[in-house]
């Protein structure tokens, strides 16, 4: 080598290149060559030291001293050396997925397991390096004690079949509290996917389901019932309240009637009470005679009531049907009861009777 020779141009390269620019540094010591190369490591670590490349998916979060002054977009940017500034690189655009299963109590005192799944990712580099001691472990629990409190207020039927609803408030509640605990996450999606009972209870959930199945079939049948009996009901009422508006309307004419019947009666009894009474006596006796179809016999002290056949009819009102009389067999003991002649077919003492 061109430095080896003596008197060699005094140590310095004349060659190009990397010979070049080890002449540019400084000759320490009087010629020291390992003192060059700690200045050339030096040099590089410099520089290497003060680059820094980002990537897409990564935030540089730059601390000077120990204390937060920037943070670093994707790409290549540069920084003062350490140990006065370094750099923290935070995967800002990843996924991260948090599973488990928590038993809990619901409002109405029964015991589900439910799975929770949570998707979220660091929307802040500051804050999740910062602002609270291990924010993955913050959310965690933050999201085991926010499943537990929505289920709590709900019943095992809205657990069971419902959990969306569920699931929705759960999310803002959730990142509510990050937001309070100053994690720097951002829930993107809160699931409950399968909620059941604990496996010691699980016979008895069994029989709850049975019986509410069975419940929701009695439910169904009673209401097909009731669309069917209902109608038929309503139909019967109506035709029952017809037919009492129709008996309402005939009672009140005939009311009516009788009314204006009994108005004439007084007139033609004010003008002849004697022949009015007598004719009402008459007709009364005439229409009491005619529906109770009895025979009456008797010689003045005895009085007979011999119902005749069951299939004889009532005669209209205002038409006698005598029917024939069967006179008992009794002992004259007055005068009186004596028979008269008459026509035959007659008992005798009938028309004292009558009277």
């Amino acid at each position: 080598m061109a430095w080896n020779r003596p008197g060699g141009g005094g140590g310095r390269s004349t060659g190009g290149g990397f010979g070049r620019l080890l002449d540019k540094l400084p000759d320490v010591g009087g010629g020291g060559g390992p003192l060059r190369w700690i200045g050339l490591a030096l040099a590089l670590w410099l520089v290497f030291n003060c680059f820094v490349l980002i990537a897409e998916q990564q935030r540089g979060v730059v601390l000077r001293f120990g204390q937060f002054d920037r943070v670093m977009q994707p790409g290549p940017s540069l920084k003062l050396p350490w140990p006065i500034e370094r750099v923290i690189k935070v995967n800002a655009t990843q996924i991260k997925n948090y599973e488990d299963r928590v038993p809990v109590l619901t409002s109405d005192e029964n015991i589900v397991e439910v799975a929770v799944n949570v998707q979220y990712r660091v929307a802040d580099p500051k804050l999740y390096l910062f602002g609270t001691r291990d924010g993955d472990e913050v959310l965690k629990q933050a999201a085991l004690s926010t499943v537990r409190e929505q289920v709590g207020r709900s019943t095992l039927d809205t657990v069971l079949g419902a959990r969306e609803q569920l699931a929705v408030s759960a999310r803002e509640r959730l990142q509510k509290s990050l937001e309070a605990y100053r994690t720097g996450l951002v829930v993107t999606e809160l699931n409950l996917p399968d909620a059941r009972p604990p496996q010691q209870v699980k016979p008895a959930f069994d029989d709850v389901n049975s019986a509410q199945q069975d419940k929701e079939r009695l439910i169904s049948e009673s209401r097909a019932y009731a669309a069917k009996i209902v109608p038929e009901a309503r139909g019967q009422a109506a035709r029952v309240r017809t037919v009492a508006e129709g008996y309402k309307t005939a009672e009140i004419a005939r009311a009516t009637g009788d009314a204006e019947r009994f108005t004439l009666l007084v007139q033609q009894y004010k003008g002849a009470p004697d022949v009015t009474r007598k004719r009402l006596w008459l007709e009364t006796v005439q229409d009491v005679l005619a529906r109770n179809r009895k025979v009456v016999g008797g010689d003045g002290r005895q009085l007979i009531y011999v119902p005749l056949q069951q299939d004889a009819r009532p005669a209209p009102v205002g038409q006698a049907v005598l029917p024939d009389l069967v006179s008992p067999t009794v002992e004259a003991t007055a005068p009186e009861a004596t028979a008269r002649p008459g026509r035959s077919g007659r008992p005798a003492g009938r028309e004292e009777s009558v009277r």
